[in-house]
């Protein structure tokens, strides 16, 4: 009974990001969660034969969820969610807001929030975000208009359409201007939209979000908005879980080096996965994207390059729903001259881990 309990839960907590909450106050409509995990972690860096570069990762991350019944048809609730390392001395550890907002939600005509979110765009990126170390990083990056968590955002979501279809979800999002002084995550006023199907273990997704650039961004000659859009499909059902996802970026993808914001970008990511009674997860996952006319500007010549290419081979072993181990090697398929150019990284990586996790 143990194993197949185990079977089901895990799978969850992969896609829930936030485990198994533990429940602190629920009484007259109202409800407090806390969840929350520590990770000791270690990452090899084969830069040499002799593998002497690596690095201690550790860190830990909790999150409050509570939400209050206002009438019977009204409930508000909120989020909040925080990430500390602990791979640097007491002091200068880095500390970081991951979640912030609040929201109301009006029964089968949706819920509405606002503030610091998931950008609407990642509902296709979050198919395939689900290797055991790295991935989820061909075109979704943090704070980087809504293609991830970022800042300022008002969002709408429909579940099953009002009530009407079963597994139809349709959300909307509006972010308003960023004037951060970091070219690479400011923004404009932009907005992103997505839509869902869902059915018999099967999911489908398409994204679309467009934002207008700043006018530092919009000085390297590319245009004044930037694009995304997505088509991602899934299977979730008896043990398996299988993504794939593909994506294209125009004037939004942060290159690195001297290029800045990738002109085009396309994207691939793919994720198989499958969960036995015992505990053993194993995982074989696939991200590549390619950058065309990198650097292209002011009458100069572009040029093509890999941005982001590797195989990622790994597994968890879960003790039980609080407890796992895990361990992912990085086949890094990168071209070192594409690594140079971009300014992405060639080497292999070798990952090991325990979390503790509520």
């Amino acid at each position: 009974m143990k194993r197949k309990v185990l079977a089901v839960l895990v799978p969850v907590l992969l896609s829930a990001g936030a485990v198994n909450a533990a429940e602190i106050y629920n009484k007259d409509g109202n409800k407090f969660d806390l969840y929350g995990k520590m990770v000791g972690e270690h990452i090899w860096d084969k830069t040499d034969d002799s593998n002497s570069e690596n690095a201690d990762t550790s860190y830990a991350r909790f999150g409050i969820k509570g939400e209050t019944q206002i009438s019977d048809d009204l409930t508000g609730y909120g989020q909040f969610e925080y990430n500390m390392t602990a791979s640097a001395p007491e002091g200068e550890q880095d500390e970081s807001t991951r979640l912030a907002f609040a929201g109301l939600k009006f029964g089968d005509y949706g819920s509405f929030d606002y503030g610091r979110n998931y950008g609407v765009a990642y509902d296709a990126g979050a198919y395939t975000d689900m290797l055991v170390e790295w991935g989820g990083d061909s075109w979704v990056h943090t704070d980087n208009f809504m293609t991830g968590r970022t800042t300022g955002v008002a969002t709408y979501r429909n579940t099953d359409f009002f009530g009407a279809v079963e597994g139809l979800d349709f959300a909307l999002q509006y972010q308003g201007k960023n004037h951060e002084n970091q070219v690479k995550t400011a923004n404009g006023d932009g907005y992103s939209t997505s839509l869902a199907y869902n059915f018999d273990g099967f999911g489908f997704v398409g994204v679309y979000g467009k934002s207008d650039r700043t006018n530092k961004q919009s000085a390297d000659g590319y245009g004044d908005t930037a694009e995304v859009w997505s088509l991602a499909a899934k299977y979730d059902a008896n043990n398996l879980y299988a993504a794939v996802m593909y994506g294209e970026t125009r004037n939004m993808t942060w290159a690195g080096g001297d290029v800045g914001f990738a002109n085009k970008t396309q994207n691939v990511e793919a994720v198989v996965q499958y969960q036995f009674d015992f505990g053993l997860r194993p995982s074989l996952g696939y991200v590549y994207s390619t950058g065309k006319d990198l650097g292209e500007r002011n009458g100069r010549g572009g040029f093509n390059a890999d941005l982001v290419n590797y195989v990622e081979l790994g597994t968890w072993y879960y003790f039980n729903k609080n407890m796992n181990v895990y361990t992912a090697y990085k086949f890094n398929l990168l071209d070192e001259d594409d690594a140079a150019r971009a300014g992405g990284h060639s080497d292999d990586q070798f990952a090991l881990g325990i979390v503790y996790q509520f």
